[in-house]
């Protein structure tokens, strides 16, 4: 069993758990459930913004603990005063490091798209990500089959979500393209040996439709790198890592976002 493997299959029994804690009913009462999404596609295509997903994340499976002690409400409000389009958040606990309050604070506190990363297996997770105030959800289609992508995005888009699905690799674009998701992330990080490597979006990137939205994930940490891939066409830059080791990662953002427009 792979990596990925070993967290999908802890991923199935958390769920299961939380099914036999929450019912469906409970999380349809959420005073989110009936509010309207903000577009994270929208806002990620607006050429007057800045096209950055600025990521909350405390920890990652691959390196450890980035920013245990991280403030989520603080953080994530620098990111969006430093102008970020739009926001991600982790809400898994055991490889993410992830706690409740992380995705309430960033709700409670922007009005921004709100994308909540996390490793979606179950429908059930499609569902809370509308109780807790989610717009957009990730998909990742290396632990997904296409069946199971098309069934989660059409349930995605029928509670107002946005789909924004991870590819690693060629065949993952070619077996999912007449899937309707609403971005298409490419994921620069080898998730057998965690190498980051940005020539792997562009060289990804000519074979997704050029209609949607594309964005460029992991290892991204110079506007250089930015204005390369923009030259590929990508719209969004997911920025998680090169903020969270920083002692501020709103003004880190912000200088970053400064730079970029200079």
């Amino acid at each position: 069993m792979n990596r990925l493997e070993e967290i999908k299959a802890h991923k199935i029994k958390e769920v299961n758990l939380k099914k036999e804690l929450c019912t469906l009913k409970q999380l349809e009462s959420s005073i989110y459930f009936n509010s309207k999404c903000v577009s994270l596609k929208k806002y990620v295509a607006d050429s007057k913004r800045s096209g950055i997903i600025a990521e909350f994340k405390r920890k990652s499976p691959s390196k450890g603990f980035i920013n245990k002690y991280a403030n989520a409400e603080d953080i994530t409000i620098g990111y969006m005063q430093a102008g970020a389009s739009a926001l991600s958040v982790l809400t898994d606990e055991n490889f993410f490091g992830a706690v409740a309050k992380d995705f309430n604070s960033a709700r409670k506190y922007n009005y921004c798209p709100i994308l909540r990363k996390d490793f979606i297996v179950d429908e059930f997770q499609i569902i809370e990500s509308k109780s807790i105030g989610a717009d957009a959800i990730l998909l990742i289609a290396k632990i997904l089959s296409p069946q199971e992508i098309t069934n989660f995005t059409k349930l995605a888009h029928q509670l107002g979500l946005e789909v924004l699905l991870e590819v690693h690799d060629k065949n993952e674009i070619l077996s999912t393209q007449e899937i309707n998701v609403d971005l298409i992330g490419i994921n620069n990080r080898n998730l057998k040996s965690f190498e980051v490597n940005i020539e792997h979006s562009i060289q990804l990137s000519e074979y997704i439709n050029p209609e949607i939205i594309k964005v460029s994930e992991s290892g991204i940490n110079n506007t250089e790198t930015i204005k390369l891939l923009k030259q590929y066409g990508f719209q969004g830059f997911l920025i998680g890592e090169y903020f969270m080791r920083q002692t501020n990662p709103g003004m880190a953002c912000r200088q970053f976002i400064q730079k970029l427009k200079s």
